[in-house]
């Protein structure tokens, strides 16, 4: 119940600070640089040594991946049925419609649907969803937006500059030649950070003003983030006849709202910027429903 008291509260405290101008109107750029640099790199020290490889590890690793094809060929179809949609805003959509808000919303809903124990399941999720944004999905807003010349160069410096992936990494390699346990706590105190300030830095950003000429675009996209994604996970798992805690998590993940990363990025590149925000804006509030949903279906099927 406190996790849940929690959400609402660093939610609602965010929504109330911008909406009365308590904070500065970037506020939330200092937040997220906070969580982008500091924390999340801080929750990989903190549980990526500990896990116990096994092949089972391949499901979460492989589920956003599959959440971001099909996200793609979904957006890909429904583009087709809307006659005179323009580039700009199809790309938009495959940046909203098929990556995951792993870490910011993940994180929070797992600790207070399962237990902090099974972010370690999640980070992987995490770090794969980043990884998809960081390469497939700058090639989708710079391809989608004409107004940057795709080169490898341009690519592998986003890969290999973003904080959270670097974090991963030297938290999967520098433990086998250093002892870190003495900075354990350390570790806590800062992953700590990442659910109330993440909820508060989501709160400050939270828009949806226009919504209504967007409603079909917001539902379609909505529709494959929030009810099919997590549903084509499922089936991935019930055909592979996976159980346990593993894919329990992996689909309770497909079944998050938009990354809000890519939100930002389709913002960058001028990819209907509005129309994206609306998607994860309004995602983020329905997934508070969507998510309990999903909950109870995986505790009842896997």
């Amino acid at each position: 119940m406190a996790n849940f008291i929690l959400i609402a509260l660093c939610m609602a405290a965010g929504i109330l600070f911008r909406r009365y101008s308590a904070l500065p109107k970037d506020a939330h750029k200092g937040i997220n640089a906070w969580l982008i640099y500091i924390a999340l790199p801080a929750v990989s020290f903190k549980y990526l040594p500990h896990i116990s490889w096994e092949r089972s590890l391949l499901l979460p690793a492989l589920s956003p991946v599959i959440v971001w094809l099909c996200g793609w060929m979904f957006i890909k179809l429904y583009s087709l049925t809307q006659k005179g949609m323009s580039k700009a805003t199809a790309g938009g959509l495959k940046l909203v419609g098929g990556l995951s808000n792993t870490s910011f919303v993940g994180f929070p809903l797992i600790m207070a649907y399962f237990s902090e124990q099974e972010l370690a399941i999640a980070i992987i999720c995490d770090q794969v969803t980043f990884t998809l944004l960081s390469t497939i999905g700058i090639i989708v807003a710079i391809r989608s937006s004409q107004k940057q010349k795709l080169t490898a160069d341009i690519v592998l410096r986003k890969v290999l500059t973003f904080p959270p992936l670097i974090g991963c990494m030297a938290a999967l390699t520098v433990p086998h030649y250093i002892n870190l346990d003495a900075l354990n706590p350390l570790f806590d105190k800062l992953a700590a950070t990442v659910g109330p300030l993440a909820l508060f830095s989501i709160g400050l950003q939270l828009k949806f003003s226009g919504w209504r000429g967007e409603v079909w675009h917001i539902t379609a996209t909505l529709f494959y983030k929030l009810i099919l994604a997590p549903f084509i996970v499922m089936l991935v798992v019930m055909v592979l006849g996976i159980k346990g805690v593993i894919p329990e998590i992996c689909i309770f993940e497909a079944a998050m709202p938009t990354l809000l990363t890519a939100g930002i990025i389709a913002d960058q590149y001028n990819l209907n910027p509005k129309l994206s925000n609306l998607v994860v804006g309004i995602g983020i509030i329905l997934s508070m429903i969507t998510t309990a949903f999903w909950f109870f279906i995986i505790q009842a099927v896997i």
